[in-house]
């Protein structure tokens, strides 16, 4: 199973930069996008009867969002956590046989940390959300969490401690995190490799020079890491600030054989 997830920060202008062209050619059995930056009727994704669609949009014009593309029907999707309070379009969940797959971009504490509380709020609904959910069935979860988790998971981080994505507290909630149940699948494969990331500035030369941040995960319910195959991140692709992460676990978890309790 190949499932793939990407931050394409607004869905029309990386339509324009290959996002078609990379989505075929990936032919993923998820593909998963945030910061869609779309209202429902502005733009067509056209691919046939192969995947299905589900779009979770914010209601404020040409801002956040989640879409979903998968070959398998879900047997359930919801759309946010509470879906009379969520505004910004930030969660999709759809549930198959063998796991729930959430979708997600959290929200970013800006610059100046004015929304560091709001987003610590959020880390705690959103943990208290997977656990619930992890126990009825695994978990698989995506997207632009908006944290560098350890001083590995970007370029420069001493001068960067306490910046958005890089405070002690977020940080602190990425570990509550994984701490509840759940692992980074990259670092599961990979926990020392460095100089690889998923973000980076669009200040010049920044990215020509790897000067970057791995701010966007897949994270699995700890008893489907046993069928972890492979987690990487396809640093070569542009057409955001982001680039895509991908994962492939072994088949038999669709029907939940082997990591449903």
């Amino acid at each position: 199973m190949k499932l793939a997830s990407w931050n394409v920060n607004g869905l029309r202008a990386a339509m324009n930069k290959g996002f078609g062209e990379y989505f075929d050619a990936l032919d993923a059995d998820l593909f998963c996008v945030q910061e869609t930056k779309l209202q429902e009727g502005q733009l067509s994704v056209d691919h046939g009867e192969r995947y299905g669609q589900y779009w979770n949009y914010a209601k404020q014009k040409g801002y956040s969002g989640t879409a979903v593309f998968t070959k398998r029907k879900p047997l359930s999707v919801r759309y946010g956590i509470e879906e009379d309070a969520e505004e910004e379009g930030r969660i999709l969940t759809l549930e198959f046989e063998g796991f729930y797959l959430v979708n997600v971009y959290t929200p970013n504490a800006r610059r100046d940390l004015s929304r560091l509380d709001l987003r610590l709020a959020w880390e705690d609904r959103f943990r208290r959300y997977l656990t619930e959910l992890d126990a009825i069935k695994p978990v698989v979860v995506c997207g632009d969490l908006n944290v560098a988790h350890e001083e590995i998971d970007l370029k420069n981080p001493k001068p960067n401690r306490g910046n958005a994505g890089f405070t002690d507290e977020e940080r602190a909630k990425m570990s509550e995190l994984l701490g509840a149940g759940f692992v980074d699948t990259f670092r599961h494969l990979y926990p020392d490799r460095t100089d690889v990331y998923s973000w980076w500035s669009y200040m010049p030369g920044v990215r020509a020079r790897n000067v970057g941040w791995r701010i966007d995960y897949f994270l699995v319910s700890a008893r489907l890491a046993p069928f972890v195959r492979e987690a990487s991140t396809d640093c070569a692709v542009m057409g955001s600030d982001h680039c895509p992460v991908l994962l492939e676990l072994d088949d038999s978890v669709w029907d939940g054989v082997g990591a449903n309790r």
